[in-house]
């Protein structure tokens, strides 16, 4: 007998530019409608989510939704995946990378039909040296966007377009060690991104054979070049007109650098910033990134 579903929605009410209590009301309507058990909590910012283990347990909760972006899906994920439950996404933040590339709508009626379609499917995600990560970690060019993004009292997506204008015409590249299972090289890049599923956000498709359970990471490269060549090269690669190369045919004097692997490591020599999940984060010197495969449920239109 299929258990009675009980959700909890983690509301992260500074997410995105939307109003969260309008969105709480719909969910609300929508939820009551479907007959189902509720209960609305706010996110915290420091992650930690174990003061909800004795209500997950004792209240046989099934469902975890999460009202927000990347960094407090993955947040929320990292901190409860260990209990036996579905996590869903009403996407509510400023990329939403994980939600679009499982096919999550953004309207938030649209997300709770898949929500209440109750398909949920195994989903890798990854850890960035202590770090769980279910999108995407960034170092370099796109890493420096998001920590001049997260300044601004301003969100949305034209509030970002702007920081990647401002950083483009400052852009320089980095110095970085790559060592993998059958090689390592020297590169000089502007940005690498170590990517689960196949978005920056917005729609925008940075590894566009991406799966978000193939048990592999996506690593796009972009290596020193004129700076409009730069900019080509990274359409070209949104476009999904770059090859995907097999370890042995990594060539460091390409433009775009693209492949997939479980594991990587990844020496900053230059101190590069870094984001994951679209959260800026601290730089780090030595960068380990191993998949975890299929290690949560996601409620997915895929």
């Amino acid at each position: 007998m299929r258990r009675q579903r009980k959700i909890i929605y983690i509301v992260n009410p500074i997410s995105g530019t939307s109003s969260k209590d309008a969105v709480q009301n719909v969910i609300a309507a929508e939820t009551l409608r479907e007959g189902i058990k509720f209960q609305f909590i706010p996110s915290v910012a420091n992650g930690d989510y174990s003061f909800l283990h004795e209500t997950i347990a004792e209240e046989k909760i099934t469902d975890i939704v999460i009202v927000g972006g990347d960094g407090t899906v993955s947040q929320v994920i990292d901190g409860l995946k260990h209990f036996p439950l579905q996590f869903g996404i009403v996407p509510a933040g400023s990329g939403n990378g994980l939600a679009f590339g499982a096919g999550i709508n953004k309207t938030p009626k649209k997300a709770l039909e898949t929500i209440f379609k109750n398909n949920a499917v195994l989903t890798d995600g990854f850890r960035i040296n202590k770090r769980f990560a279910c999108m995407l970690c960034g170092v370099g060019f796109d890493a420096k966007v998001a920590h001049d993004f997260a300044q601004k009292s301003q969100r949305g997506l034209m509030t970002y377009v702007q920081q990647v204008f401002k950083n483009f015409f400052n852009a320089k590249p980095y110095s970085f060690k790559i060592t993998l299972q059958k090689k390592t090289f020297e590169v000089e890049a502007y940005f690498i991104s170590i990517a689960n599923s196949n978005q920056f956000g917005n729609h925008f498709t940075i590894a566009p054979k991406a799966s978000l359970s193939d048990g592999l990471l996506d690593i796009v490269i972009v290596t020193e070049q004129p700076k409009m060549a730069m900019l080509v090269n990274t359409l070209m690669q949104v476009g999904g007109q770059n090859s995907l190369l097999k370890q042995e045919e990594i060539d460091k004097k390409r433009s775009v650098i693209y492949f997939q692997t479980p594991e990587i490591e990844i020496s900053n020599r230059s101190m590069a910033p870094m984001h994951i999940d679209g959260e800026p984060v601290e730089a780090e010197r030595r960068i380990h990134a191993v998949v975890e495969e299929k290690c949560f449920k996601l409620l997915s239109d895929k």
